[in-house]
């Protein structure tokens, strides 16, 4: 949790609530990024069917198969999202997901607003690493980042939109990346089509009167 009383991390939440209270416009959308970690669960015993009378039925014992990431973007106001599962954690993966949402599925806004946490690679330093200077510096022009307060990754969407898909789609065992990326496309594809967004509803006014304990006391 924060301090009792804390500028940054007011100014940081303020600034990401005050986005999502901004006017719909498809050419400057609201985008949020998380991500996510699974670990890769194999059975020992194939499980039973279940049968008249008698559920299905699951060894309690299993084999750890490491695990895989899931980067997470979506654009609430419009009820997209998009999962992409690695292998890995690292500044190149972030990079190619920036350059996927320039390119791939906006690539002709006139700039995204990208609201992500304070992970180490969730920064423009990751394009320079991944591409070379002139490609880092195109896709860096069209971003306008809004970071959530340390401690306070609560304000972003994406951190919502991993819930539900963990709850609607990967709370079982799932035993390798590849099935992960199956199941979690087919989850996506349908909430995509039925365009299901999610509705904010903490304004400024809310986040001052609930949290008032995290605004610092100004005299006089």
């Amino acid at each position: 949790m924060p301090p009792k009383a804390d500028a940054e991390y007011v100014w940081r939440m303020e600034d990401v609530i005050q986005t999502y209270l901004l006017p719909y416009d498809p050419k400057w959308p609201v985008v949020c990024f998380d991500e996510a970690c699974k670990q890769l669960f194999g059975e020992v015993r194939p499980p039973l069917p279940p049968r008249p009378g008698c559920p299905a039925r699951m060894d309690y014992e299993y084999e750890r198969k490491g695990v895989c990431h899931q980067l997470v973007m979506c654009e609430p106001l419009r009820g997209w999202r998009h999962v992409k599962v690695t292998e890995r954690r690292t500044r190149r993966d972030y990079a190619e997901c920036v350059r996927d949402l320039m390119d791939v599925y906006y690539p002709r806004v006139t700039r995204i607003r990208l609201v992500q946490d304070n992970l180490n690679t969730h920064d423009g330093a990751s394009l320079y690493e991944a591409f070379r200077p002139a490609e880092a510096r195109r896709i860096l022009d069209k971003i306008e980042f809004h970071y959530t307060p340390k401690h306070g990754s609560w304000v972003n969407m994406a951190e919502t939109e991993i819930g539900i898909m963990n709850s609607q789609c990967l709370d079982r065992r799932l035993d390798s990346a590849a099935l992960i990326a199956q199941e979690v496309a087919a989850w996506e594809s349908k909430r995509n089509v039925r365009r299901t967004r999610i509705h904010w509803t903490f304004t400024l006014a809310a986040a001052r009167q609930k949290l008032c304990k995290l605004y610092p006391s100004i005299e006089g």
